[in-house]
């Protein structure tokens, strides 16, 4: 017998309508705004673009966008961009106001600037393809014995995934055709990490067994024995980027981190460790390599330290955080990750051709207004965030305060404009990657989450959460695009697939489950 809810009261019949009509006051631009005259500045030269413009007052980012490809003779083949006003040309540490629909209602009727005023636009190029969010679950693949604790697509395609377990074991999944290809035995306890090499032609692990393992992607077999040398265990892998790289069919190194205090740079094919980085005085937590030719690594000393990947000397120490770094992020992870695999699918065939490619990606990817900027963003226990630019100083750029709990995870999006946070305290938090600035709080997950990864045109963001759940937001707009449940248990490790058409996840019910379109 079904049960019969009660009529509404005149009071919740009045809730309701008032509600209502506050959603249904659209802010309507009005039709006649006088002119203004705009600078048109590329974001990664700095070039301006057609001199002084006149166009109306209401004109919108899609009008602004077909203007620039007119100027820029591209408007047989377009390219999608996005506009930001600067608000002054002397003071980098100026707010910069992105133009959300058009330069009424986000410059001149908050009063940022008015129709007297020149307004220096700055365009920036998104990704001319768009990935479509994934909504369904393909395939719950069982394999592993105990919980998963890493995933990772292949650099070159969606077709190739490993997965890291508390079982000791790794394991390389088709996902074309949603089965495991590989087991990859060797560790005698946790696989904590996993690292495809850039070209994808060696997969990293590292385990609480101390040591780490080379593995070859196409064959699932061992290259050699164990390689030792942490005296802990090991907590993160970072592959040297493929244009630092000295001989690309032999060159490949790439740095361990470890609870024992130290860094390790391991020599790929000679299987040996090159360097040993030590300055930090306890478990460090997290190791990227930058596209300079830096290594930075996180700790829980509470400081990040930087180092020269030729030589092994320590060139800096970032001081600000009061508890444990977590993990940290660069600006350019994803163009490093890929090297010169792109959308296309079509990569160079000869290696002077892939470095070249992968160093053309990199320092597009990296020049922001004619020169190189490569930032930091770091996670601590201590609730906050800071964003550095460590090149150009040891301050921070700003601090990131919101999140109410330790945030775990941080990462860039491809396009290095944004950063996104998770934490224990059930959010995602979306940040203005060039200030700091707090943009969204993505509120959804009822438990904390664990990673969180941009799509790779930057538009779309999925998350994992102890709730066992994963979320796809909407960047744009900060809301909620598709609810993805399906696991059993907390879902500790999620990766988008650097094509965009897949997601992996996987967590503590031991499945690896896999999300299309």
């Amino acid at each position: 017998m079904t049960t019969v809810l009660p009529p509404k009261s005149k009071r919740q019949k009045l809730a309701e309508s008032k509600i209502a009509q506050a959603q249904q006051k659209i802010d309507l631009i009005p039709e006649h705004v006088p002119n203004v005259v705009v600078h048109l500045q590329a974001a990664d030269t700095g070039t301006q673009l057609g001199g002084e413009l006149h166009i109306p007052g209401n004109t919108t980012a899609q009008q602004l966008g077909l203007l620039v490809n007119k100027l820029l003779g591209t408007e047989d083949d377009r390219v999608p961009y996005t506009f930001s006003l600067l608000t002054s040309l002397t003071n980098v540490d100026s707010p910069i106001i992105d133009i959300a629909n058009d330069l009424w209602t986000s410059v001149l009727k908050p009063g940022h600037k008015t129709t007297e005023d020149v307004l220096t636009l700055v365009y920036t190029p998104q990704a001319v393809f768009r990935v479509r969010a994934v909504s369904r679950c393909s395939a719950a693949i069982a394999g592993h014995g105990e919980a998963i604790l890493a995933t990772q697509f292949s650099p070159a395609s969606s077709a190739r995934m490993v997965t890291g377990s508390g079982d000791g074991t790794a394991r390389i999944w088709d996902c074309d055709t949603e089965t495991p290809m590989f087991t990859l035995k060797g560790h005698k306890s946790w696989v904590l990490a996993v690292g495809w090499s850039p070209d994808a032609k060696y997969i990293a692990t590292g385990s609480m067994d101390n040591t780490v393992r080379l593995w070859d992607p196409k064959t699932g077999k061992a290259l050699g024995d164990a390689m030792k040398g942490h005296t802990k265990w090991v907590t993160n892998i970072a592959w040297e980027p493929f244009h630092l790289q000295s001989d690309p069919a032999t060159g490949h190194r790439f740095a361990s981190s470890s609870k024992d205090q130290t860094i390790r740079v391991w020599n790929a094919a000679l299987r040996r460790v090159e360097m040993t980085l030590s300055g930090h005085s306890a478990s460090v937590t997290c190791v990227k390599w930058g596209g300079t030719g830096w290594i930075y690594s996180a700790s829980q000393d509470k400081t990040i330290k930087i180092w020269d990947s030729k030589v092994g000397r320590m060139l800096h120490s970032l001081n600000a955080h009061a508890h444990w770094v977590n993990h940290l992020a660069l600006s350019t992870d994803f163009v490093l990750r890929t090297a010169y695999h792109d959308h296309t699918g079509k990569p160079p065939v000869t290696d002077e051709e892939r470095v070249a490619n992968a160093k053309e990606r990199y320092e597009k990817a990296a020049t922001i207004g004619g020169e190189l900027v490569e930032r930091l963003v770091t996670a601590s226990d201590d609730f906050t965030m800071y964003l550095w630019e460590p090149t150009k100083s040891t301050k921070p750029v700003a601090r990131l305060l919101g999140h109410q709990k330790l945030v775990n995870h941080v990462t860039f999006s491809p396009d290095g404009r944004l950063i996104a946070s998770a934490s224990f305290d059930n959010h995602v938090k979306l940040w203005n990657a060039r200030d700091g600035k707090f943009i969204f709080s993505l509120r959804g997950h009822v438990a904390p989450v664990y990673q969180c990864c941009f799509s790779a045109d930057s538009r779309l963001l999925v998350s994992s959460s102890k709730d066992t759940t994963l979320k796809v937001w909407d960047v744009k707009t900060g809301k909620l695009h598709t609810d993805l449940p399906g696991h059993q248990d907390e879902v500790f490790a999620v990766d988008w697939s650097p094509d965009g058409k897949k997601v992996s996840s996987g967590g503590k019910d031991k499945a690896v489950r896999l999300w299309k379109y």
